[in-house]
């Protein structure tokens, strides 16, 4: 999907036209701007239809206003409770929503608007003005960091004289011209800082619900109006004691929290959000009459030419038509090096031109790039949720209703005692259990891990599928395209007394030319790889016989009349005897008979040894199964060092063995490349697939490993333990805080400025060790 580029309305809101009507529109429920959404020719600019399922779209969005997991259920609940939703999947953690909908039963602006009066605006997930508005989001929340902290630094000032006096040294007015200049000073805090919990707090209210900023916002209140009535009526039940100091230092605490996690959360999906903003808004395009004009990309068609500058992003797939340069793939495929670009060669969509411009004639664009399907993998990733997390999101509402009945019942316990110290021990209890950590503890670790891996090419499709592969104890191959390169690699060559290696190759490479079967182009390469003059030879009167060989007339460049007869293919296509042997073999000849023989074997990845080698260090067993012949798949097992193969299994052989494994109780891994494995990759507990080989829409995987690197399997594996650890320290922490913290909130024992601290720290605290997953894979880039 490209980026969102709606078009303008008369509603200005950041001075970006069309996306200020959007976000106007949505924030105020107004169906006016929406209705422009109900265009189906707006659709693929933020959905995509689902494969298999007729007349349903997939949506991606972002949700604004969202702070934790019951804000998750609330926005879930009002999506399907609108005709026409048939699911609706809101993570936490990432603010993302993925919601599948029926244009025969519901339009985009309905659930839209089902979103906005729930109190939770949905935006597009490629927002092009996403980096705008998260500008604004972290300014608005550095200031009324800002505001409160300055508030509090004077509130703290007038609030020590009352903490170290002595009886008698302070008159009692003076004390209470303190009081006073607290109380001021403590407004725009109360007014403007506080404003987005008490905005949260009324719509959950209206809507008769629960989520964190209820409780939190109940204890800014009772703090700020129990102080209130002790500085009007220094006489009455409150008088004894104010608490601005308190209230200023918590509210303080609380919005420090939340705006390094605002940064920190930027930083987990980071890798997301610089994918999908890879496209730009224009390219310059050429017209009938070969002048080059700038338009929307989402206006490019298969067959136009256009010139991409440098600097510039690539906007569709296609091929250079002049020019050469430097493209750079890395956030797709995980290859960090610039790849050289020419004439002739593919560049794919969101690649970067770094050196020169070049003119591309498109192929594919929209949703057809494989740019789209990498985006539409990583946008479902990021909104689904762990079991893990799905547990903590089922506690959460139940978990505050218990923080509500708890902070009354410590409260009514502490009243005959003293009212307002009672309410004061309410608003710790309020605030020290709050489930943030709990809620953050899974998804956090889970999206940072995808982010990382994203980033060196290998994107996880599900998050479960993360927990799944940390127990996984059994890894399997396939052979074909996996292990093995697709092409064939020249083993040996075998020639007639007087024909040399390379005179061999030659004439063999410059009939191979001439046919697209696997075995000729293996032949070729081998030429192009020892530098060997093939246009030396020149085939005349080409013929191919399918499945069997290529017949042709050779001769040198310069002397057609010298021509013979030439064969390449099989034994019995080229009329000669050869020693039977298991390898693959093509034989040339000419008017003479037998001239030489190539052995091809399979090109075994360059890293499989080393990565079958990293896996058995990990306490994993390897094997590999495969439809070839048993001799082959013995011999390339034996290449890698897997010590157990098998060969000659249909994809129903290769399923059944998979299901022996795992009812002797394994949680096997399988690894394939996704376009004959589709059932073996379904049964398995974990699945890899290598994205080059297949659709990515179609890879029944749970990973997409989207460069050459096979050891990106074991990167995965290793981040899958690192990030299972990270959860459960979470989970620890976040159990071990609550369980010491509210028994001491509710003995009286913890002040609500602490509480709002300890509140801050813990979600912070999560959400950083969450982000260590992302330097603790660095070292697995040499995997």
């Amino acid at each position: 999907m490209q980026p969102v580029s709606l078009p303008s309305l008369p509603l200005p809101l950041t001075g970006r036209p069309g996306q200020a009507a959007f976000c106007a529109g949505v924030a105020d429920a107004n169906p006016t701007p929406l209705s422009l959404l109900d265009d189906p020719q707006e659709w693929p600019a933020f959905s995509r239809p689902m494969a298999g399922q007729p007349d349903c779209w997939e949506s991606s969005v972002v949700f604004d206003g969202m702070h934790c997991a019951a804000c998750a259920l609330t926005i879930e609940d009002a999506l399907k409770r609108v005709p026409g939703v048939l699911s609706a999947d809101v993570s936490a953690a990432s603010h993302r929503g993925r919601i599948v909908w029926s244009d025969q039963a519901v339009k985009p602006s309905s659930w839209m608007q089902a979103a906005a009066r729930a109190g939770y605006p949905a935006v597009p997930a490629n927002d092009a003005f996403a980096n705008d508005r998260r500008r604004v989001e972290t300014r608005q929340a550095l200031w009324r960091l800002g505001v409160a902290g300055l508030c509090m630094m004077q509130v703290m000032m007038y609030a020590w004289p009352a903490y170290v006096a002595e009886p008698g040294d302070m008159a009692p007015d003076m004390a209470q011209l303190l009081r006073w200049a607290s109380w001021v000073l403590s407004l725009p805090v109360l007014l403007f800082s506080c404003a987005p919990f008490f905005r949260n707090a009324l719509r959950d209210l209206r809507h008769r619900r629960v989520s964190m900023d209820l409780p939190v916002a109940l204890g800014m209140a009772i703090t700020f109006g129990v102080s209130s009535l002790g500085t009007f009526e220094p006489s009455g039940i409150f008088g004894a004691e104010v608490y601005f100091d308190s209230f200023t230092m918590f509210v303080f605490f609380l919005l420090t929290g939340r705006w390094l996690e605002l940064r920190l959360r930027d930083r987990t999906a980071g890798a997301l959000d610089a994918l999908m903003n890879r496209l730009p808004d224009s390219v310059e395009r050429r017209g009938a009459g070969g002048m080059f004009e700038r338009v929307a990309v989402r206006r490019l068609m298969a067959g136009d030419v256009i010139r991409v500058l440098p600097g510039e992003a690539f906007p569709a797939d296609g091929a250079i038509l002049e020019g050469r340069t430097l493209a750079d793939e890395s956030l797709l495929t995980g290859e960090s090096r610039p790849l050289p670009r020419h004439e002739g060669a593919s560049v794919i969509a969101g690649s970067h031109n770094l050196l020169a411009p070049v003119l591309v004639q498109v192929r594919h664009t929209a949703g057809e790039t494989r740019f789209a399907q990498i985006v539409a993998l990583m946008e479902n990733a990021s909104a689904s949720k762990p079991q893990l997390a799905r547990l903590a999101d089922r506690i959460a509402r139940p978990f505050l209703l218990f923080v509500l009945l708890a902070a009354g019942g410590a409260g009514a316990f502490w009243w005959s005692h003293d009212p307002g110290h009672a309410l004061m021990v309410a608003v710790a209890v309020l605030i020290v259990t709050c489930p943030c950590a709990l809620s953050l503890a899974t998804p956090a670790a889970m999206l940072a891990s995808a982010g990382a891996l994203a980033r060196r090419g290998v994107l996880v499709r599900r998050l479960q599928a993360l927990e799944a592969l940390a127990a996984v104890d059994t890894v399997v191959f396939d052979k074909t395209g996996t292990l093995t390169r697709d092409a064939f690699a020249l083993a040996e060559v075998h020639t007639r007394k007087g024909v040399s290696r390379d005179e061999a190759l030659a004439m063999a490479a410059a009939l191979a030319r001439h046919s697209l079967h696997p075995v000729s182009r293996a032949l070729v390469a081998a030429g192009q790889g020892v530098g060997l003059p093939q246009q030396d030879w020149i085939a005349h009167e080409v013929q191919e016989a399918a499945g069997q060989g290529v017949s042709a007339r050779l001769c040198h460049t310069g002397s057609p009349a010298s021509a013979v007869p030439a064969r390449l293919g099989s034994a019995a296509f080229c009329n000669v005897m050869v020693p039977a042997t298991d390898a693959l073999q093509a034989c040339l000849s000419d008017e003479q008979g037998w001239l030489a023989t190539f052995e091809l074997q399979e090109d075994l990845r360059p890293d499989a040894a080393a990565t079958v080698a990293a896996l058995a260090a990990l306490g994993l067993q390897v094997q590999l199964l495969s439809g070839d012949r048993p001799e082959s798949a013995d011999r390339v097992a034996r290449q890698a060092g897997i010590q157990v193969s098998h060969g000659g299994c249909t994809p129903q052989d290769k399923l059944a063995h998979l299901q022996r494994l795992q009812a002797q109780g394994r949680r096997v891994a399988m690894v394939g490349d996704g376009l004959n494995d589709g059932p073996v990759l379904a049964g398995a507990q974990v699945s890899f697939a290598f994205g080059q080989a297949v659709p990515l829409a179609q890879a029944q995987a749970d990973f997409v490993v989207l460069g050459e690197r096979l050891g990106d399997v074991a990167q995965a594996l290793r981040a899958a333990r690192r990030t299972l650890g990270i959860v459960r320290q979470n989970l620890w922490w976040a159990a071990i805080y609550n369980a010491v913290c509210v028994p001491l909130a509710v003995a009286g024992w913890l002040p609500a400025w602490l509480a709002g601290l300890g509140m801050a720290l813990s979600s912070l605290l999560v959400v950083l060790n969450a982000l260590r997953l992302s330097a603790s894979l660095e070292p697995l880039e040499k995997t």
